[in-house]
């Protein structure tokens, strides 16, 4: 299994930012956004849209995806995390074997500053978010025009 990091400056292809958030979409299972949200955010890494920028993690065997994380830069560190954690997936056939808990400890190597992210309470991957340090500081409440 070899995971590879892209930046703005080694970007994915644009093939490969679809096969990417296809894989996303695919393997969030009900805890994932609409597959435009998800592009969204990979474009956001690479700075195609106006944003701070950020990477992404792909875990391959051979030409198969296993697994993918998506940060986004915040840009506003000293307040508020640095980063973002918007997508991290494994592939089905890949659960329960360490690639979630790799592909975090990569992420948060690589991760200049903080890093937060946002977890649903029934989602069985926060258990693995606190196996490696993160704490519930904050309950997130949303406010949504309509």
């Amino acid at each position: 299994m070899e995971i590879k990091l892209f930046t703005e400056k080694q970007p994915l292809s644009n093939n490969e930012k679809v096969e990417v958030g296809d894989c996303l979409y695919k393997h969030l299972d009900e805890f994932g956004d609409p597959r435009e949200a998800i592009m969204k955010s990979i474009h956001y890494a690479f700075k195609d849209i106006d944003a701070f920028g950020g990477f992404v993690l792909v875990a391959r065997e051979g030409e198969d995806i296993k697994g993918a994380v998506v940060i986004n830069k915040t840009g506003m560190g000293g307040y508020i995390p640095d980063n973002i954690l918007v997508y991290i997936a494994v592939h089905r056939d890949q659960r329960g074997q360490g690639l979630g808990k790799k592909l975090m400890k990569e992420t948060l190597d690589t991760a200049e500053g903080d890093v937060k992210l946002h977890v649903e309470h029934n989602n069985p991957a926060r258990f693995l978010y606190k196996k490696v340090g993160f704490t519930s500081k904050y309950m997130e409440m949303r406010y949504n025009k309509q």
